[in-house]
């Protein structure tokens, strides 16, 4: 079957079109590229999106970050999110933190969940910008609110730590709690730790245990060994073996 061109592409039913992309990958991608290179910015994200994590062709982030750009050039937000997250950790381009910020602040605005997060981040921090953790809170809660589930959880999860340590509200471990059982429920691995820090302070150490078991089916290596380091040295009673156990092995029985 040839590899269509950009006009044939255009012409192409959503159901002929997701089926050309799911028959085989080498087709995929001449497809992608082919509409990245013809001006689709949806097909410019990702393409960059490829680049940057090797898939399907040899990572470039250099490259990535000028096809993030192109899209973003098109007012398409999520590109300018990357962008942003490019310039936030170094990604093909020298770290930037204010360069980062102000693509966040624009696609924030623009209603996309996934820069409200991040720019929430940033104002938490005061990198890039000044320190303001009233307004990151606002920005968390907007992205808690969204439609997208993921970054709604890990919006969650960081509203959870405004209420445990008091930054900008009154303390309130109850609505900690409420924020971490979101974000855990939604999926946060941040929040299913915090959640269990929670319940195995408050003595629940069969819940506790059962959220340290769903840590690790969506956690990063370097998260799974930070949290195993401080359950070895918890004082929570079964946290230095159980807990380790769950964590590292989903086990929750005794």
């Amino acid at each position: 079957m040839a590899t269509p061109d950009l006009d044939s592409l255009k012409a192409m039913s959503a159901q002929e079109l997701a089926a050309r992309l799911t028959h085989d990958p080498q087709e995929r991608l001449q497809i992608i590229r082919i509409a990245a290179e013809g001006g689709l910015a949806e097909a410019q994200l990702i393409y960059g999106q490829m680049l940057l994590d090797g898939i399907e062709l040899p990572a470039d982030p250099v490259a990535a970050v000028s096809w993030f750009n192109r899209a973003a050039q098109q007012h398409d937000m999520m590109a300018l999110n990357m962008v942003g997250r490019c310039y936030d950790l170094g990604w093909g381009v020298g770290i930037d933190k204010a360069r980062a910020a102000e693509c966040y602040r624009v696609a924030a605005a623009e209603g996309l969940p996934h820069a409200m997060y991040n720019y929430a981040t940033l104002l938490t921090l005061g990198e890039g910008v000044v320190e303001d953790k009233a307004g990151a809170l606002e920005w968390f809660r907007r992205a808690a609110a969204g439609a997208d589930t993921g970054i709604a959880a890990k919006a969650s999860n960081y509203i959870g730590s405004f209420y445990e340590d008091g930054w900008v509200v009154e303390r309130d471990m109850a609505k900690a709690a409420q924020y971490y059982l979101e974000a855990a429920e939604g999926g946060d691995f941040r929040g299913q730790f915090n959640l269990a820090r929670l319940l195995g302070d408050a003595g629940d150490l069969d819940e506790a245990l059962f959220w340290l078991a769903k840590i690790r089916e969506t956690a990063t290596v370097a998260f799974v060994e930070k949290a195993h380091a401080w359950l070895l040295k918890s004082d929570i009673p079964g946290f230095a073996g159980r807990g380790v156990a769950a964590l590292v092995q989903g086990q929750v029985g005794a």
